[in-house]
Formats: structure tokens, sequence, C-alpha cells
């Protein structure tokens, strides 16, 4: 059974920091690009950031550049993503999934393998 689990979401206050995991099961992480996504009520998902599968290479939204990173333990079968001065606008329900990482588009689902978990909701309020 293909599965991905999010987890590490929580209340935060601006300037915080919190580090969400992406556990997956049913298939091998490392062998497809991963991202991370974040959709906000009333708002579109957005693509926030994407680690390939061929060399390891990462890209970041604009919106979240130089405070995001993502990375992966393969061991664990897991993608993380710390996220550091967060603010207010990063309130959101994040998931990750299979991904295409582009410089043109940006973070993108996969056209290949579509998988969510049911998301973890990081909330930055004071």
């Amino acid at each position: 059974q293909v599965q991905l689990v999010e987890s590490g979401g929580g209340l935060v206050q601006p300037g915080g920091s919190l580090r969400l995991s992406c556990a997956a099961s049913g298939f091998r992480l490392d062998y497809y690009a991963i991202g991370w996504f974040r959709q906000a009520p009333g708002k579109e998902r957005e693509g926030v950031s994407c680690i390939s599968s061929s060399d390891g290479s990462t890209y970041y939204a604009d919106s979240v550049k130089g405070r995001f990173t993502i990375s992966r333990d393969s061991a664990k079968n897991t993608v993380y993503l710390q996220m550091n001065s967060l603010k207010p606008e990063d309130t959101a329900v994040y998931y990750c999934a299979p991904a295409r990482c582009t410089l043109v588009t940006g973070t993108q689902i996969s056209r290949y393998l579509e998988v969510w978990g049911q998301g973890t909701l990081v909330t930055v309020s004071s």
C-alpha cells in the first residue's frame, strides 16, 4: 500500500521554527522528486519546496527562500522541511507528494505518481 504521512505541524509564534516530516511507505521515496505543498483557507495550493531524485538539488518558492530547507533521509524513507523565521502568511496545511522540480514553473505534482497524505497544520500566530 502506497502511503505518505506528514507530521510536525503545530502552533508557533512569528519568528519561530518547525520541522515537518514526510514519511513514505509502499515505495522508495528517494526514487522520486518530492515536493512540499501548502494550502491556506480560500487560497490555491502552492508548491513551496522540492528535492530532486537525480542529484538532490533543492528548489524553493520565492516566498520561503532563505527561511525553509528541504532534506531527505533515505534510511528513514523520509523527507523533511525545516521552517525558520515563520510568518503568519505561512499558516496553512502542509502536504508532501511526488513532484516535478522545475525552474520555470516551480514545484508541481508528479505526472507519474500522485500520492497525498492528510497533511499537517501549521499555524503561525501571536
